[in-house]
């Protein structure tokens, strides 16, 4: 059985400086240099697929991800995360293609936060996710096995960092 990992991205910190919507929020100066800061340890990974929210500060996480060295030539962008709860996060994970062996999802709190200390075996790195998924908060999960059968207590967080730039 193949092995797959699941980076999960929090966007980087917004502006509440804007009469948009939520859903318009850009990223503050500092959320901009922190994007750029996570993409830099994205490069060092071989992405097949990045599902992100529609979000204008999680597609802008994307783009200064992309900027600090991040690649990935199937991204998908799905108004499902910006709402989404755990379970219909899974099950988005669920559908992926088994010829995907790491997947970027970026989206928002708390549900990210909650999907990671639910797959996530219980270990000193998913109790600090589970203290605090601050923004531009990455987080990266192994698991030996099918997307399908991808279920809570199952994967490895193998690392969580907080990018600054």
């Amino acid at each position: 059985m193949a092995s797959k990992t699941l980076i999960v991205l929090r966007h980087a910190k917004s502006s509440w400086h804007t009469e948009e919507a939520d859903l318009r929020r850009p990223l503050s100066e500092r959320g901009e240099r922190d994007a750029v800061a996570a993409g830099k340890i994205l490069a060092g990974y071989e992405l097949d697929v990045v599902l992100a929210s529609t979000a204008t500060r999680v597609q802008q996480t994307w783009t200064g991800a992309v900027s600090g060295g991040a690649s990935c030539n199937d991204v998908r962008d799905s108004e499902l995360i910006y709402h989404a709860w755990p379970g219909e996060l899974l099950s988005e994970l669920h559908e992926l293609d088994e010829t995907v062996h790491t997947a970027l999802l970026i989206g928002h709190q708390p549900t990210l936060g909650d999907l990671i200390t639910t797959l996530a075996k219980p270990s000193a790195l998913v109790d600090k996710v589970h203290a605090k998924y601050p923004t531009a908060g990455l987080a990266v999960l192994t698991y030996r096995g099918a997307w399908k059968t991808l279920v809570g207590g199952k994967a490895k967080l193998a690392r969580f960092e907080i990018p600054r730039g």
